[in-house]
């Protein structure tokens, strides 16, 4: 049943290569924009907000069509690439890099921001209060204590990539061992005499490593929700035993 053929061997490697490549160029931004909307008010911060969350309710081939207009070889930002540096995204396996990054994004900035929200702010305004700075603050106190939902918006973004299906044909086609990820493998097959067998066994695959991602993800998210309450225990067990003495 698993005993997968070349190319079928291929789209899995494909999909786990993009996939990760996707995680790791999204990963900053997204904490950083995480943090940013759940501890910053600024003008325009619905905007910005509205933007990045965008891609989650435009149908996926929009945002295919949107990419291959601008990234495009013709297109305003694409040509300019190509002609400059002699980089192209469209029909590669970076542009489907860039086409699950973006629809990942808000998976992983939503995931952050939830975690960060839920850190006690005072904890970071004791530690401003003894000379820390913004960023020493970030370091010491936000990132280590939002790392759980960190791990998880990786784990979630990771997962969306490897089901992103829309964006990723509009923009870099269906190309074998270049741009056919699993999705695009399945799709592929299902079209073909005698392509049932492949299709099923690529089927199986998908839905293995997307609910791995998941049940680590809720794992990840019940302990972290353990951790904080147990932090917040101790916190107010402090609090109350200063207030006796």
């Amino acid at each position: 049943m698993f005993d997968l053929s070349p190319e079928e061997y291929s789209a899995m490697m494909l999909s786990l290569k993009v996939s990760s490549w996707s995680v790791l160029i999204i990963l900053i931004p997204g904490i950083f924009t995480g943090w940013l909307l759940a501890r910053r008010n600024f003008v325009g911060k619905s905007l910005l907000d509205g933007i990045i969350h965008l891609p989650l309710v435009l149908p996926p081939v929009v945002t295919g069509y949107l990419l291959l207009l601008l990234l495009g070889k013709q297109g305003a930002i694409g040509l300019w690439l190509d002609q400059t540096f002699g980089i192209t995204f469209a029909f590669s396996w970076r542009g489907a890099v860039l086409a699950t990054a973006l629809m990942s994004f808000p998976l992983m900035v939503r995931s952050i921001r939830l975690s960060i929200s839920a850190i006690e702010i005072k904890l970071e305004q004791a530690a401003r209060s003894l000379g820390a700075s913004t960023i020493n603050t970030f370091f010491t106190i936000t990132l280590p204590l939002s790392l759980p939902g960190i791990i998880s918006g990786s784990i979630l973004a990771f997962a969306r990539s490897l089901g992103e299906f829309g964006a990723t044909i509009t923009f870099v086609g269906n190309i074998e061992s270049e741009t056919r990820t699993l999705p695009l493998a399945i799709y592929t097959y299902i079209q073909i005499p005698d392509g049932n067998e492949p299709a099923q066994r690529l089927l199986i695959i998908s839905v293995i490593l997307a609910f791995g991602a998941l049940l680590v993800s809720n794992l990840i998210e019940r302990r972290a929700s353990y951790l904080l309450d147990e932090a917040a225990i101790a916190e107010k067990k402090q609090a109350w035993s200063q207030n006796k003495v």
